[in-house]
């Protein structure tokens, strides 16, 4: 569509494509540059819009920050997931945000950012992963559900790190196959309600 087709979209469409924009762009740059290489004023000038504009749909770049975080990292099918299957969709999760060359970039920038500076730090941790890591706690079940989900969190996070950032030669060189069978066990023992076996 056309800028001079925006004469027949209605304000609540225009300011929703213009939000879309914003945010598409911000994802690219924090991709690029990373949360501290990112302003306001380079989003906007990327997507042609006054920096007023991009606070007044997302507030701060703290919620430009977390809006580009929650839309690049799908914890959908974490969340959705049934007990036992919890270990694998981990798996699946880092496998589809890493492995997949579209994704990948932004999903690395995403992580270091978060190791690099504190307040992408907070963003990632209470607004991503917090709210999933609750999700799987309730799934889990029982008394130390809560440990277990950050558990489960910590464990994939540590290969996500090891894998993909430091690009440990063994963890790189491994194929998904390999890293399921070694990985997967653990997980699942993990994700069980204690007691169960």
């Amino acid at each position: 569509m056309s800028e001079s087709d925006d004469q027949y979209l209605s304000r609540k469409e225009r300011r929703e494509r213009t939000r879309s924009a914003i945010l598409a762009t911000a994802k690219m740059l924090f991709a690029e540059h990373g949360y501290e290489g990112t302003t306001i004023r380079a989003v906007a000038r990327e997507v042609g819009v006054d920096p007023a504009l991009v606070m007044q749909h997302f507030g701060s770049k703290d919620r430009l920050f977390a809006a580009a975080a929650l839309s690049t990292v799908d914890t959908d099918s974490l969340v959705q997931a049934e007990q036992g299957d919890l270990a694998q969709m981990a798996l699946e999760h880092i496998f589809a945000d890493f492995e997949d060359p579209e994704r990948r970039a932004g999903a690395v920038a995403l992580l270091r950012s978060c190791l690099t500076h504190s307040v992408a730090r907070q963003v990632l941790r209470d607004e991503v992963m917090g709210k999933t890591q609750a999700q799987v706690a309730r799934t889990i079940g029982g008394e130390d559900a809560a440990l277990r989900a950050a558990v489960l969190n910590a464990s994939t996070l540590g290969l996500t790190i090891a894998r993909y950032l430091l690009e440990d030669p063994v963890l790189a060189g491994a194929s998904q196959g390999d890293i399921e069978r070694v990985m997967l066990p653990a997980l699942q023992a993990i994700a069980r309600e204690e007691g169960q076996v």
